[in-house]
């Protein structure tokens, strides 16, 4: 008899709250334990790919660098590539570049200037949304490439930091909302 898949509500339980983390003040969720436990991590990537049948995006986006992990996975389960983008200076070839503002300072990503096609359907995929700084700044990205972005999905919403707000051009959801 095979056990129940875990529910989005047991993706919930194992994160970890780790409070004053990188800062005071700040509740860090940590998502190593749903990583760890290879029944949690593959209900992550069953939750964050529903509705999305295999092989109806060409891509499945992840952001620098937890958003690989769960892109990565994602993009195997939808017969899809995988496609990073990364801090600025990190990718080899010809590059497009995003600046986005931080709260103090700023911070600029990059995708492969050929890493999706005109037209392309992707999915974007990322661990957390906080203010939507750097998915904003993947969206600007996927938009200057022409890609159509079919969804960007997290495993994990920050409602109250308001980053939905930001991703204007792209359907979001979000399986954990705090």
């Amino acid at each position: 008899m095979n056990p129940t898949p875990p529910t989005v509500a047991d993706l919930q339980c194992a994160i970890r709250n780790v409070p004053d983390f990188p800062k005071p003040g700040i509740q860090f969720k940590d998502i190593t334990p749903v990583l760890a436990d290879a029944r949690l991590f593959a209900a992550s990537i069953e939750h964050l790919t529903a509705g999305i049948a295999p092989g109806t995006v060409e891509a499945v986006v992840g952001i620098d660098a937890r958003g690989f992990i769960f892109a990565a996975a994602a993009a195997l389960r939808l017969q899809a590539g995988f496609v990073p983008v990364r801090k600025q200076g990190k990718l080899p070839a010809q590059t497009l570049e995003q600046s986005y503002d931080l709260e103090y300072g700023s911070n600029t990503v990059a995708i492969h200037a050929d890493a999706v096609k005109p037209g392309s359907r992707v999915l974007l995929v990322d661990d957390l949304l906080a203010t939507g700084g750097t998915a904003a700044a993947a969206v600007a990205l996927l938009h200057r490439l022409h890609a159509e972005i079919v969804e960007a999905r997290f495993l994990i919403e920050l409602a109250f930091l308001h980053g939905r707000e930001r991703l204007r051009g792209a359907p979001v959801r979000s399986l954990i909302v705090y």
